[in-house]
């Protein structure tokens, strides 16, 4: 029998209390913050940081912004036996590039209308080992610095600004990125608000002005700018896109 695996994209809110399920799970954040508890101990998490729910576990969710995560539940016969131990064992889990990259892939394939059982079958075994078995170094300033910035993307962010509300100087933060992230921070910037714009331009009804403004564009032509270099496309190409392929149920 092939062993269960399910992914879904969920937002949480207010705190609906702990609950438990017999299946292993996946936190893994694709846009905002949120805050978790795992059998008594608790963490934030954001990019860069994901969570891990042994079957069995009490555990509860929670968030005052928006955010956006993909939860992987997952038949536990599926982690081998040396994994699901270190997970148990270290159930937030700093993020390695590789697996950010990972992420972001899931997170397109099911903002474009789902992954297949094959896609699942193919994906996990490769999240697996860049969450286990590639190095993994704490990030601690960095993962509380890009929480932070990430509900904020319309102010006129620069490296110094960064620097300075990580309390590091500018080459340290630089390092950060390039360690942690493999990118820099202008580049990393640059991402999540063409990320975040993307996400307002398929979910909300805001104007594509009002959009440019809040991702932190000097104007609607930047916005258009930075969307044809990422996606091929201009904002109102698209939404008009998403909308046309947006499953019915949505």
């Amino acid at each position: 029998m092939t062993p269960h695996i399910n992914i879904d994209v969920r937002s949480y809110g207010a705190a609906q209390g702990a609950h438990r399920h017999d299946f292993a799970q996946f936190v893994l954040p694709l846009s905002g913050a949120l805050e978790i508890d795992i059998a008594g101990a608790g963490s934030r998490l954001a990019q860069g940081r994901a969570a891990f729910v042994a079957p069995g576990s009490s555990h509860s969710q929670m968030s005052d912004g928006p955010n956006r995560s993909l939860i992987v539940d997952l038949d536990p016969v599926v982690l081998e036996t040396e994994i699901g131990d270190r997970l148990i064992r270290q159930p937030f889990v700093p993020l390695t590039p590789a697996a950010n990259k990972l992420i972001d892939y899931m997170g397109l394939l099911m903002g474009n209308g789902g992954a297949s059982a094959t896609n699942l079958r193919l994906w996990v075994p490769l999240l697996l080992d860049a969450l286990v078995h590639e190095p993994v170094r704490p990030q601690p300033r960095l993962a509380s610095l890009l929480a932070g910035i990430e509900p904020e993307l319309g102010r006129p962010w620069t490296a110094e600004m960064m620097a300075e509300r990580a309390c590091v100087s500018v080459s340290r933060l630089h390092a950060l990125f390039r360690a942690e992230l493999d990118t820099t921070p202008r580049a990393w910037l640059a991402e999540m608000r063409v990320k975040r714009a993307c996400e307002w331009l398929a979910l909300s009804e805001h104007s594509i002005a009002e959009i440019a403004y809040r991702a932190g564009y000097a104007d609607q032509s930047a916005l258009t700018r930075a969307m044809r270099r990422a996606t091929g496309l201009t904002p109102a190409a698209y939404r008009r896109q998403r909308r046309e392929t947006r499953p019915k149920s949505q």
